[in-house]
């Protein structure tokens, strides 16, 4: 039988929409969330800068990556 894994990344805002720094507390809160549900997380500081647009407003979020890799069941698994 082979071991089938899955990668989910997150990407987490560092500021709220109104520009005030999300609390580091909650960051942190939210790798041990993952670290509790899945058994292992990692969070990359490095600052990445997403852009997206709404009509005709171009918005642009810093962001931190959280990533975590779990077995699949194999129940769920296709052939």
């Amino acid at each position: 039988m082979t071991s089938r894994w899955r990668r989910f990344e997150v990407l987490l805002p560092l500021q709220f929409n109104d520009g005030r720094d999300v609390p580091a507390e909650w960051l942190a809160d939210a790798v041990l969330e993952i670290v509790e549900q899945f058994g292992a997380a990692s969070y990359e500081t490095q600052r990445i800068e997403g852009h997206w647009r709404q009509g005709e407003t171009l918005y642009r979020d810093n962001l931190v990556r959280l990533v975590t890799t779990c077995p699949i069941p194999p129940e769920t698994v296709d052939g």
